[in-house]
């Protein structure tokens, strides 16, 4: 199924008790600013940063497994883009919400999540 997809920025995971002050040191050392403390839901504790490189998306989430940093991928058509990951070895983990965590074949988590600005930043590839 054709589709598109792109990098849509990465995810700073923290387990931490304090998502502001976690919030607050990776804005400073990245030199952004915190754009949306309130950028999660009710099961997810997520907080945007502003002013980033290139426009690039990127958020600070408060987590209960060890710290790391992984990528998202935006899909317009995120089952495809799962499935295309597939092929080229990647494995899928969980559907959470509305997502796909996914695992490389060396390990990395990451997710591929649902395009939200399509007319913002890159082009993104188009895939058959």
């Amino acid at each position: 199924m054709t589709h598109r997809s792109r990098l849509s920025g990465f995810i700073i995971d923290c387990n931490t008790g304090d998502l502001d002050a976690a919030a607050d040191f990776w804005a400073q050392a990245l030199g952004c600013t915190v754009a949306d403390r309130d950028a999660g839901d009710a099961t997810a504790e997520y907080q945007m940063l502003g002013d980033t490189p290139g426009d690039l998306h990127i958020e600070v989430q408060k987590v209960d497994h060890p710290s790391r940093v992984h990528l998202d991928i935006e899909a317009d058509d995120i089952d495809a883009e799962a499935e295309r990951l597939e092929k080229l070895g990647a494995r899928k983990i969980a559907f959470v919400k509305r997502w796909w965590v996914m695992e490389a074949p060396t390990g990395q988590r990451f997710c591929v999540v649902k395009m939200k600005y399509p007319e913002r930043g890159a082009p993104a590839k188009t895939w058959d």
